[in-house]
């Protein structure tokens, strides 16, 4: 329950990044909201596993680096992991583009951590 809840919390802070960065897009499965918001599911399910099993061991390889610059480069971290997800999904009938990664990609992690601290503000972890 709690994985499907972060799924949820993934799609709506994906959904407000291409909403804000002109250079993230994502080609839905379907025809209206039915199609879009799925979409939106499955680029959510992605990235959640990519979270959950590629960026903790990658996390760990850059740690001096991640020092070395006070934490800043954990913002490169998961932009590469959304430049991952775009890849992933690309085997998938949906598909996430990125059109640069200095700007959309950056940014766009930026705002995808805002919003998912914000709702995970509001979604409490005694429910189960």
């Amino acid at each position: 329950m709690n994985f499907l809840i972060r799924v949820i919390v993934n799609a709506l802070a994906l959904a407000a990044a291409v909403w804000i960065v002109p250079g993230i897009h994502i080609d839905s499965v379907g025809e209206g909201a039915m199609g879009a918001g799925l979409s939106y599911l499955i680029i959510g399910l992605i990235f959640g596993v990519i979270n959950a099993l590629v960026r903790p061991i990658v996390r760990l390889f850059s740690l001096p680096i991640t020092c070395l610059t006070l934490g800043l480069f954990t913002v490169i971290i998961n932009a590469l992991m959304l430049m991952l997800t775009a890849w992933v999904s690309g085997f998938t009938p949906v598909s996430l583009t990125i059109e640069k990664f200095w700007w959309d990609a950056i940014v766009g992690t930026i705002i995808i951590s805002v919003v998912s601290a914000v709702l995970g503000l509001f979604v409490s972890k005694d429910r189960r």
